[in-house]
């Protein structure tokens, strides 16, 4: 299975911290070494970089990790190949326009027999089942609401819906964003936290790093981090509950729902 990692705060805040816990499991820690993906929002662009080589190796990675891109939403991917061959195209997160907005997907997970019926207004380029799931939520997004992009609240209750289907065919962890809000749907393993004031010095497990977040922050600012396994041994992460949906704006939990 891949390893997902999302961010969402109030003001535009760097990933290099919790990427670089991150990325060491991409390869040395772990065994996710099938590529790996990284897209930050910037106002109404996107800045994506992928790889298919290990996380760990990669010097594309090592530049994310000196790098201190800031964004408001960020979703990172680690591959371990179940469908699909290790190449390019393959690696997530995938990028498509809907409603005249970037959406950015990356999904964990295994979809069984999954082959839904696309009608060529998304269509995948390479040949994952998330790339296809991520095409076919797309193209059910529009057929639900035509060409007027939904309020938060619609959307939420489409992604519960959506999520509950696919993930009958089987594990559909899963992050998505269009640069206003980060959706999250666990079928298995998810954890998040929000770092707020006062802030905490974290310590990553995978690496010997800490960072005291006092000393970079101010006390207005709020961050939820998302993962898959928690990137720190000292604070505490609370864990989805399987079917959960939880939707993050401004660095918080908007909505926490059973995707049923």
């Amino acid at each position: 299975m891949c390893q997902l990692l999302g961010m969402n705060c109030n003001t535009p805040t760097d990933i290099v911290f919790s990427f670089t816990g991150f990325a060491t499991r991409g390869g040395l820690t772990d065994e996710h070494k099938d590529g790996w993906g990284i897209a930050f929002f910037e106002g109404n662009g996107v800045r994506l970089f992928v790889d298919h080589q290990p996380a760990m190796s990669s010097p594309v990675a090592e530049l994310i990790k000196r790098y201190p891109i800031q964004s408001e939403n960020v979703i990172a991917h680690i591959r371990k190949a179940t469908q699909g061959e290790v190449t390019l195209e393959n690696c997530h997160p995938f990028v498509r326009e809907c409603w005249g907005k970037y959406w950015v997907f990356a999904h964990n997970g295994d979809l069984k027999n999954f082959a839904p019926q696309l009608n060529g207004s998304f269509l995948p380029v390479g040949s994952t089942d998330s790339e296809t799931a991520f095409c076919y939520l797309l193209q059910r997004m529009r057929e639900r609401f035509g060409e007027q992009s939904p309020d938060l609240p619609a959307l939420s209750r489409f992604m519960q819906e959506i999520c509950a289907e696919i993930a009958a065919y089987g594990t559909f962890n899963l992050m998505l964003s269009n640069g206003e809000a980060l959706f999250t749907h666990c079928s298995t393993k998810l954890h998040y936290i929000v770092r707020q004031y006062p802030f905490p010095t974290a310590s990553l497990s995978d690496e010997q790093m800490s960072v005291d977040f006092s000393e970079v922050t101010t006390p207005r600012d709020k961050v939820a981090v998302i993962v898959t396994e928690p990137l720190t041994h000292n604070e505490n992460w609370t864990q989805y509950q399987p079917g959960e949906l939880k939707v993050f704006v401004d660095g918080d939990v908007w909505l926490a729902g059973e995707a049923a």
